[in-house]
């Protein structure tokens, strides 16, 4: 596996399930020291909050973790009415802002809710423009003009300006997902059920080689990794299995610059898994990646 050469990072994934105790789950994290929270974006689940209201009573009842929708979904949110919310959370606060984008899934789900359900070109092709258009809102320019197939800006003008440049990571996995992924891109956002391990080399060169070919450096995207699992009395399958087990010796989260591969993880009992974080002998949401790779906790699937 490529190392490319960044520190691992940790992170959450905050399931906004509307009775939960949200904030106070994002504190801890916050007050643990992790560097990262995400939030799905279903809008159509009537179960969870809003998740852009979310993330935005997180950032502003935290210090220092970033957060990010995991994965927006796109379909839902017009590009450029999603650069401005996430260029205005950014700035009020502080720079901790990024931006997971998703082509959308559910298209059922998004049809019910008014949104158009596309083809997989189409879906492909919108997430392309939405990266130009989210873009062109950032960069503080007047009278913006762009002609896609899916969205538009004519004589647009932009603003406010990011308090610093965010990322946009992308949440996909076809063949030429990931190549704009390696094109466009700051980051690419997998998820362990529909990307397992043994499968993120493949995935990895795809988007490699499309950055070369577009005279980027792999290295500049960056690599994250949603994973999945649940702690449980003994170990049946990949992320099931005791704390201890996923959380130390050999395979735990100190072997990830060692042996360079994603290790056992552990997380709250009966939620998404994490890479033991301890504080006080209590192993707490927050998870690991091979080096060079950042990683958060659970996710859905984004198309």
């Amino acid at each position: 596996m490529t190392d490319y050469g960044r520190p691992v990072e940790f992170g959450y994934f905050l399931v906004p399930g509307a009775g939960d105790p949200l904030i106070e789950r994002a504190r801890l994290a916050d007050d643990l020291g992790l560097d990262l929270i995400g939030v799905q974006d279903h809008p159509y689940q009537r179960r969870y909050v809003d998740t852009w209201t979310l993330l935005s009573v997180i950032a502003a009842s935290t210090r220092r973790v970033r957060v990010f929708p995991d994965v927006a979904n796109l379909p839902l949110r017009p590009p450029a009415v999603l650069a401005k919310s996430a260029a205005s959370l950014d700035l009020l606060s502080g720079g901790r802002v990024e931006l997971g984008l998703g082509a959308g899934g559910f298209w059922d789900a998004i049809e019910a809710y008014g949104g158009l359900r596309r083809t997989p070109k189409d879906a492909r092709t919108a997430l392309e423009e939405a990266i130009d258009v989210m873009r062109a809102i950032w960069s503080g320019e007047r009278n913006l003009r762009f002609e896609g197939e899916h969205y538009h800006l004519r004589g647009a003008h932009s603003g406010p300006v990011p308090a610093h440049r965010i990322e946009i990571w992308l949440g996909v996995r076809g063949p030429r997902a990931l190549a704009l992924t390696g094109r466009k891109a700051d980051g690419w956002l997998p998820s362990s059920p529909w990307a397992p391990p043994e499968s993120l080399p493949g995935f990895h060169a795809r988007i490699d080689e499309a950055a070369v070919s577009a005279g980027r450096r792999p290295r500049e995207i960056r690599r994250l990794y949603n994973v999945h699992g649940l702690i449980s009395g003994r170990s049946t399958d990949f992320l099931r299995g005791p704390a201890d087990q996923w959380g130390g010796g050999a395979d735990g989260p100190g072997a990830v610059a060692r042996h360079g591969h994603l290790p056992p993880v552990a997380g709250r009992r009966g939620g998404p898994a994490a890479a033991a974080v301890r504080r006080g002998g209590r192993a707490r949401g927050a998870a690991a990646g091979r080096s060079g790779t950042q990683a958060v906790t659970g996710a859905d699937c984004p198309a």
